[in-house]
């Protein structure tokens, strides 16, 4: 079987950013530990196979951080969330002097040829990626490369590994459910992203949570994942809000979702909240200018961002620490698109 540069991370008792740093002879990895990772690689037959970089685009690479944004070809553009993570990210990249890039694709291939290109060449060896999914080749190759990344969000893979900045969205779920039945509602719904999404599976168990918490129904009919903003199809929410037996709440895992969900409540002349009660998450922009204003979970996007700067920083100058999970809080922001009954 091939020698990984996994088994040379674990012989030589250093993380495989580490190896794939000391290959590329990059400067923050100090003489010593380049040494012992060398033994390593000797003693197991490890070839890297990696042709050395100039030294000017090795330098460059150590003070350069890829900001990796989901595959899409539209959507993400729209999110606020992800201007927002950015804006912490460039503003704490910025005090450190550090430099970052943002890298996008349209789909999961195209993104993965970017990334292939910039970190082969030494451009970029370090990455933050604002997105967490489900079995998602991005983090695959990032890990068996051994390059240092940080996770907005929950891991889902090499969980134990890896560095992470998160909101507790279950807790989140719970507590926007919990807000309602707070307010007298019992027939509460939700809407939410594709559950591969990590922060979007985790708002639906805190809902179904706080249901069971409650004793309530949790009715299948109720639960509604789009894999994207319904634009012209909406014939799903139409059927949430269309029978005799509608809820008089929902849970909507996004400001852009619950936007299309105002859409439709106007199309067919349910009045929010006096007809039905929503309570979004993201606080952005959009819950401000809709009318009404959304009740809306406020993540603290732009923290997520400096956070994960931070720690990326942190480890690209420290490459031996152990992965770090951040935990940033979230508040509640009551507006009128929620009332009681």
């Amino acid at each position: 079987m091939a020698v990984t540069l996994k088994d040379v991370a674990a012989l030589a008792g250093v993380s495989p950013s580490t190896v794939s740093r000391t290959c590329r002879d990059n400067p923050s990895i100090s003489e010593e530990t380049k040494e012992k990772v060398r033994r390593a690689m000797a003693s197991l037959g490890y070839d890297p196979g990696v042709s050395s970089q100039p030294a000017a685009a090795s330098l460059q690479g150590t003070r350069t951080i890829g900001v990796i944004l989901p595959p899409s070809q539209k959507e993400t553009y729209e999110n606020s969330f992800y201007l927002e993570a950015i804006r912490g990210i460039s503003q704490f990249c910025s005090h450190r002097h550090y430099i970052n890039t943002v890298i996008t694709g349209q789909n999961e291939d195209e993104l993965l040829q970017v990334i292939r290109s910039l970190s082969r060449t030494g451009q970029v060896e370090n990455f933050i990626i604002l997105y967490s999914k489900q079995h998602d080749p991005v983090i695959d190759y990032l890990y068996n490369e051994g390059l240092l990344y940080v996770l907005i969000g929950k891991a889902y893979q090499y969980a134990n590994q890896t560095i992470y900045i998160d909101n507790d969205n279950l807790l989140a779920g719970q507590e926007a459910t919990e807000y309602l039945i707070g307010l007298g509602h019992q027939n509460i719904a939700y809407l939410g992203s594709d559950s591969s999404l990590m922060f979007s599976a985790d708002r639906k168990s805190g809902y179904q949570l706080a249901l069971a918490l409650h004793h309530l129904p949790q009715k299948p009919e109720n639960c509604l994942e789009v894999p994207s903003v319904p634009k012209d199809d909406s014939s799903a929410l139409h059927s949430l809000l269309g029978n005799s037996d509608r809820p008089t709440a929902i849970v909507v895992s996004d400001d852009i979702l619950a936007v299309a969900l105002e859409r439709v409540c106007l199309e067919i002349g349910l009045s929010i909240p006096r007809d039905l009660s929503i309570i979004s998450f993201n606080n952005s922009l959009l819950a401000r200018l809709t009318s009404p204003q959304l009740t809306s979970i406020d993540v603290n996007s732009c923290q997520l961002g400096i956070e994960a700067a931070s720690q990326i920083i942190n480890h690209m100058e420290n490459p031996n620490l152990l992965a770090t999970k951040i935990i940033v809080p979230h508040h509640l922001i009551e507006r009128r698109s929620c009332r009681a009954l």
